[in-house]
């Protein structure tokens, strides 16, 4: 991993926001799929939730394979289980959705711990996704169609989270744990390496905290 590798890695994760996040429910077309991870990573975000498209486990597109890199992915098998896994986070969720009590989404606070739930590409939102939401967002619109796709709102949504977020400074200090950030870094710097030491179920070697060598010394191999 050359340095200016390593400093990128750093600057990426001392800026994620692990208490913003997307849940997709029943977003089954690949480019879709792919391309909200991306304004997923773009953003910030530590990990996106999925509820798969009837019940199947969701495999990830080829398309988003850049993406799922940086974004990690977890899966629920029905809304439920997702909207309460994250209010167990004390997770604020909304819902992308047109309707008449909806605020502008530029209204919102995204500031706040926020999970937006994004609806599938021909029937938007379930009935149970909007009765478990604690608000509703809406994209104002002027022209004859009243609808997005989907991988669009979600893009003007999280940009208007992370204009927010910069505003109040909130890329400025790292959020994630000490164990999750090392990790990673070696996951991300050393991917390989890595795949081998998990092979194996053995602890990952340290690496030189300001060059993000590894150290040698530790490296072990069985």
């Amino acid at each position: 991993m050359t340095p200016e590798r390593y400093q990128k890695l750093q600057a990426i994760l001392n800026s994620r926001q692990p208490d913003l996040s997307v849940l997709m429910e029943d977003v089954h077309k690949p480019r879709n799929f792919a391309a909200i991870l991306r304004s997923c990573d773009a953003v910030g975000v530590f990990e996106a939730h999925a509820v798969a498209p009837d019940g199947i486990p969701f495999h990830r597109p080829k398309a988003a394979a850049g993406s799922t890199r940086w974004v990690k992915i977890r899966t629920h098998d029905a809304i439920e289980e997702g909207v309460q896994r994250l209010k167990s986070r004390g997770m604020t969720v909304i819902a992308a959705h047109p309707s008449p009590t909806a605020m502008d989404f530029r209204d919102y606070d995204y500031t706040q711990p926020t999970t937006i739930i994004m609806g599938s590409e021909l029937d938007g939102l379930s009935d149970k996704a909007l009765e478990l939401t604690d608000e509703t967002v809406m994209i104002p619109m002027s022209g004859m169609v009243q609808s997005l796709n989907v991988s669009v709102s979600a893009a003007l949504i999280l940009f208007e989270a992370q204009r927010q977020r910069q505003q109040a400074r909130m890329y400025e200090a790292r959020k994630i744990d000490d164990e999750t950030y090392h990790r990673l870094i070696f996951e991300w710097g050393y991917p390989k390496l890595a795949h081998f030491y998990r092979q194996r179920k053995l602890a990952y070697p340290p690496i030189d905290e300001e060059t993000g060598q590894l150290i040698r010394d530790a490296i072990t191999v069985r």
